[in-house]
Parts: C-alpha cells; sequence; structure tokens
C-alpha cells in the first residue's frame, strides 16, 4: 500500500512527462523518487538510439561521466541482461529472488559499488513504445533498503520514467507541425522512428535524402517544401531537432502530410515556379527543362492564374513563404529558413 507520500511522488513524475526541458524534469523526477524511496544516490541514464551508449540525463551524487562509465561497464555483467529480462527492478537485497548471477557476490559489485560505501541498489529498464531507452538505479548506504514493495513501486514509474529518458519521445509533437501524418528523425545516415508516427514515406527516396543532408549541412533551421513519392504528394517539412538531453546530437525532423498539389498545380507547373523562385528567367528555365520559351510563358500565366499571383514576383514570394516549392539538393541554401540573426 503506498503511502500519501509515494503516491504524490508518482502523480508528479507522471506530470513532468509534458515537460519539454527534459534535463529539468528528469532532475525533478529524481528529487521526487528520494521523497518516495530511500536513495543516497541515483542515475537517470538514456540511451544513445544510433550507437547504444549511455549517458546520464540527471543524477544525485554521480558525475555524468562517471555514471556513463559505469553504465559501459554495467552492460557487460550478466546482471545487465537480468535487469533488461526483470519486470520489477532487481535489487542487491533482493537479488536471490531472481534468475542468473547474484550482484552481490559479482565483480561489479565488489570492485565499483562496494568500494562506494552501497550497500543496496536496484536498477530498472526504461522502455518507451515498445524500446530500451534507458536505465535508472538507485542507490543507498543502507542495508536491505529495497524491498519488495521499494521494487514495485519503481516499477510502477518505470513507464513515466521511460518517457522522460526516451530522446525521441516529444519529437512528433513539436508546436508548429501538424498532429497528424508521418515523422522520422534522421541522424546522419541513420533514420529513427517517431513514436506516435508513421515513418516519413519521402526517405525512402535517394534524391530526397540527398536534399536533406543538404539541409543538414546548410546553416538553415527549417525548410518546407512539396515531394512526390510514387504518384503521391507530400507537405514535407525538415527542421533541427536535438536529439536527447545527455546525448548532444543534432538530428533532422522531416514531418510530412499527404495531398494533392495546392491550387491545382501541375507538377511542372510546380518546377517551373521552383525555379522561378531561384531567380532564372523563362529562357534558363526552358535551357534546363527541354521547352520552349513560349510553353515556359504558358505555364508562368497558368501558374498565376491558379495561385491568384499578380506577377511573377508576387508568385515566387508566396511559393517561398508557403513552401510551394520542389527544390533539389542544390538550391537549399536559397530556401531554407534561419533563427533570427543567423
Amino acid at each position: 500500500m503506498l503511502d500519501h507520500q509515494q503516491i504524490a511522488a508518482a502523480t508528479r513524475i507522471g506530470m513532468l512527462t509534458r515537460e519539454r526541458d527534459t534535463a529539468s524534469a528528469c532532475a525533478e523526477a529524481l528529487r521526487e523518487l528520494g521523497r518516495a524511496l530511500p536513495l543516497d544516490t541515483a542515475t537517470l541514464l538514456e540511451m544513445d538510439p544510433v550507437t547504444g551508449a549511455y549517458a546520464q540525463i540527471a543524477g544525485v551524487g554521480y558525475d555524468a561521466a562517471v555514471s556513463a562509465a559505469l553504465a559501459a561497464e554495467f552492460v557487460s555483467t550478466p546482471w545487465y541482461a537480468n535487469v533488461l529480462r526483470c519486470a520489477i527492478p532487481p535489487s542487491i537485497s533482493g537479488d536471490d529472488e531472481d534468475p542468473g548471477e547474484r550482484y552481490s557476490e559479482g565483480w561489479f559489485y565488489a570492485e565499483r559499488m562496494r568500494p562506494a560505501g552501497v550497500r543496496d541498489a536496484m536498477t530498472g529498464a526504461l522502455r518507451h513504445q515498445g524500446r530500451l531507452v534507458g536505465l535508472i538505479t538507485l542507490a543507498t548506504d543502507t542495508p536491505n533498503a529495497y524491498d519488495t514493495g521499494s521494487r514495485r513501486l519503481l516499477a510502477s514509474l518505470l513507464p513515466a520514467l521511460g518517457v522522460l529518458a526516451d530522446p525521441t519521445a516529444h519529437a512528433g509533437d513539436l508546436h508548429d507541425l501538424p498532429p497528424d501524418g508521418g515523422a522520422s528523425l534522421l541522424v546522419a545516415e541513420d533514420v529513427l522512428d517517431v513514436p506516435g508516427r508513421a515513418p516519413a514515406a519521402v526517405l525512402r527516396d535517394t534524391e530526397f535524402r540527398r536534399l536533406a543532408r543538404a539541409f543538414t549541412a546548410s546553416q538553415g533551421t527549417r525548410l518546407r517544401l512539396l515531394w512526390p513519392v510514387g504518384q503521391d504528394w507530400y507537405r514535407v517539412t525538415l527542421r533541427r531537432h536535438t536529439l536527447g538531453a545527455a546525448v548532444a546530437r543534432r538530428a533532422v525532423l522531416v514531418h510530412e502530410t499527404p495531398g494533392p498539389l495546392p491550387y491545382g498545380l501541375s507538377p511542372r507547373e510546380l518546377e517551373v515556379l521552383t525555379r522561378a523562385a531561384t531567380g532564372q528567367t523563362n529562357q534558363a528555365i526552358a535551357q534546363a527543362l527541354y521547352l520552349s520559351p513560349r510553353t515556359v510563358h504558358t505555364h508562368v500565366e497558368h501558374l498565376l492564374r491558379k495561385t491568384g499571383a499578380a506577377s511573377r514576383a508576387e508568385a515566387t514570394a508566396l511559393a517561398v513563404r508557403d513552401g510551394l516549392l520542389r527544390p533539389t539538393a542544390a538550391d537549399v541554401e536559397r530556401f531554407v529558413e534561419r533563427a533570427p540573426g543567423g
């Protein structure tokens, strides 16, 4: 039976999952755990979704570098495998209830934990959307501090702590993106799923991947465009995203929503409009697309009528403002949005 203090701490930790400042939320979660459970030291680790390495997001009594180094050693022990397969976090005092090697008799405890004054500890695996995303370890200098009730309480909090530790957890609900549509995170050449979102279909296109790499190399913070996948068109937004509070990786969030081309534009008219927005003349567009200047002029007349623009300049301003573009990788620097002062 939980007491009032434990219930209050559990409620507060659940509410912290709504916070966008992950580092602060994780630090507050450890403070709440300290009110509900005995602890002298604690570490909350997130797992890098690309390398699988652990890094500390928040800690009590743990230096971040030391915590990461200990985690790197811990993953090689039989105890780590035991933590991953146990629904109830195992502890030093209760390890006789769990399968596998006894923690208190292993080298990691003897050489790392006990000399530091740890007499009891428990570790839980953090998961979110079915993925392993981190670890939580509580430790104390009091022997036999973590009984079954303590372990079950921590187990009940693991889902909320998993949301806090997942560096991709809030990528799909950024305030200026539509609530629906597909999304993925691009980290170098690795594509990561975004919880609650279908994978971005545009990332299957080799040409789009080149464009995304050009965006990564640019000084831009956001790029909006239109992109075809087969017979379908998507409104696409690329934006910078910091992946994780502890693992400071720079990622690109790719968000897409399917739909027809705006204003009833044809794919060729969109291509002409994009080239016009780069400053190309009708003659240059004609040469690039192997069309006659008269045909390009006709396309321009059609897109002006469809968009309601009074001039070519107004149409190109509309295209840049609303992301009515189908750029190539070479065009990215012309169309990216930059942070103020950037």
